[in-house]
């Protein structure tokens, strides 16, 4: 396999690499090794079935079936669609606005994500350009960035996460089809707290682990000062140098890692403009196995 590092702040693409075929040790070491240095990797010209797209994924450890359960493959509860697509009755195919905000997958969630992988099979464009890019922000370059002195306040402090945060503000948009969650569906993924700074599991790297989508208090802190730090803090997470956009290709795998990065889609399509793609979310059980609070930076 031939690993090309992107030019900028972070992401790499991985050529010569079929992943409907199971990954040697080697080249699972190698793939690893490279989403710990470059975070986001894309396997292009990717050729698919929800089958292959579960099994490389799974080969990273548990996956996620979403709290929500709804846009499921057919067959593989763990592969979910994203997609503005309607059948001939106008249903809905997928989750047409998944990811539309800065966040990071599952951080409210006790047991987080580690990674998704994301297989592309039709994307939008518009006068030769792709449309639904998503966007990328290296979580290391944000806490290298931040001040010595505010690293120093907030070294012992931990964040509380809330998935019902996310959701609510996507279905306060306008045109916004997402349902209200139930009950039962808010009681599943409760409030949970991490570390305001982790180590990477496989760089050793401190990042900030802390994302306006579903962070909502510093637990340690006053609300007033809570809010005045993670709004520092977010704001500093739109720095331009610290981000990468990845133009979509038919055929893409994209694989990001959750701990250095948090993700934006770009909602730039009209619902006339198709996109169509299928999602695993890996879960964290093999590198964070004691939870995230053991590897506070």
């Amino acid at each position: 396999m031939n690993i090309l590092p992107n030019s900028g702040a972070l992401g790499a693409q991985v050529l010569s690499l079929d992943l409907s075929q199971a990954l040697s040790e080697e080249e699972f070491a190698q793939i690893e090794k490279a989403l710990g240095e470059h975070s986001v990797l894309c396997f292009p010209a990717q050729q698919l079935s929800s089958s292959n797209l579960k099994g490389f994924a799974e080969q990273f450890g548990k996956l996620e079936i979403n709290v929500a359960n709804m846009y499921q493959d057919p067959e593989y509860a763990e592969v979910m669609i994203l997609s503005n697509k309607v059948d001939e009755e106008g249903k809905a195919l997928g989750l047409r606005d998944a990811g539309q905000d800065w966040h990071t997958d599952m951080s409210y969630s006790k047991d987080i994500a580690f990674a998704n992988v994301l297989y592309a099979l039709e994307i939008p464009h518009r006068d030769g350009k792709p449309l639904g890019n998503t966007a990328f922000c290296s979580t290391k370059r944000v806490y290298q960035s931040i001040p010595e002195d505010l690293k120093r306040k907030l070294s012992k402090t931990t964040v509380t996460h809330d998935f019902a945060k996310f959701w609510d503000n996507m279905r306060a948009r306008p045109a916004s089809t997402r349902p209200e969650l139930t009950a039962a569906q808010r009681a599943a993924k409760p409030p949970v707290s991490h570390p305001i700074f982790i180590r990477h599991p496989i760089s050793g790297d401190p990042v900030l682990y802390a994302n306006p989508g579903y962070s909502i208090r510093i637990n340690e802190l006053s609300v007033k000062e809570s809010d005045e730090i993670l709004n520092f803090l977010f704001d500093l997470q739109l720095r331009p140098e610290f981000h990468y956009e990845h133009r979509w290709r038919v055929g893409d795998v994209l694989m990001w890692d959750n701990i250095g990065t948090l993700h934006n889609a770009v909602a730039d399509y009209e619902a006339h403009e198709h996109r169509f793609i299928k999602r695993c979310q890996v879960m964290a059980d093999r590198y964070f196995p004691y939870g995230t609070h053991a590897l506070q930076a």
